[in-house]
């Protein structure tokens, strides 16, 4: 459902992202984790369409990112770190946008769904300039889910969400996962990416250093033990790769 293929990102004399491969089956939730200046975001937003990889092919549902960009996007929910909201628009007016940029002609009993399940519907009407940031992640998926994406990428979701949003967003991850859609979640807070993600790509300084499930990343391991934390894989991984002091 989302396949990058030899992916390469580099601005000027600096390879931000080498020779990436990876895919996101139906029904899979894949955790991005890296360090600072791994590649994740960089990954996510040329998924996204947003920058034009170097080389390589990125795809959404079948639909190339570069060669058919409004199929792939029409597949797609990107959510940023940082909602990109109308600072004048009402809440619902962001979802009767959306569903106008996706021509969806019935979304009414859709979007009063997910403004009930985020907690939003005493919100409606309210400006998004006059939103917490917390309420505006909230926005940001509930537009993001409107048109059923078959594809949905989260950048650091759970930035500004109070314990129950957290709650929420995570059951709705899986809920997404479960009715098929192909999820990638990209996080530091490892402990959520240990909790919602099937499979797991760790990224340094632009390069694949694993992925698979956090089982075949244990067992690649052998010297971290069968109790081990996801933080103890990634720092095992990361510590000890050959990429580290380029």
């Amino acid at each position: 459902m989302i396949r990058v293929d030899n992916y390469e990102k580099t601005y000027r004399t600096t390879v931000a992202v080498r020779g990436l491969s990876f895919e996101v089956a139906s029904g899979a939730v894949l955790g991005v984790v890296g360090p600072n200046g791994a590649g994740k975001t960089t990954t996510m937003r040329a998924l996204a369409g947003i920058i034009p990889p170097s080389s390589g092919r990125l795809s959404i549902a079948g639909f190339d990112v570069v060669q058919d960009p409004i199929a792939a996007k029409g597949e797609l929910a990107f959510i940023p770190d940082e909602p990109q909201l109308f600072d004048v628009l009402t809440v619902w007016e962001h979802l009767e946008f959306t569903a106008s940029v996706y021509r969806i002609a019935d979304y009414t009993a859709e979007a009063n769904r997910l403004l009930e399940q985020f907690e939003l519907n005493d919100k409606r009407d309210t400006i998004a300039q006059e939103l917490s940031r917390g309420m505006r992640q909230k926005v940001a998926i509930c537009c993001g889910y409107l048109h059923q994406p078959r594809a949905i990428i989260f950048d650091e979701p759970l930035t500004g969400l109070d314990p129950r949003g957290i709650r929420t967003l995570k059951a709705s991850i899986k809920e997404r996962a479960a009715s098929g859609a192909a999820v990638m979640v990209s996080s530091h807070l490892l402990d959520l990416i240990d909790d919602l993600c099937s499979h797991l790509l760790i990224l340094h300084k632009g390069k694949c250093l694993f992925q698979g499930t956090i089982a075949e990343a244990k067992s690649h391991l052998q010297s971290v033990g069968p109790d081990a934390t996801l933080e103890d894989i990634f720092f095992r991984y990361t510590e000890t790769s050959p990429t580290t002091g380029d």
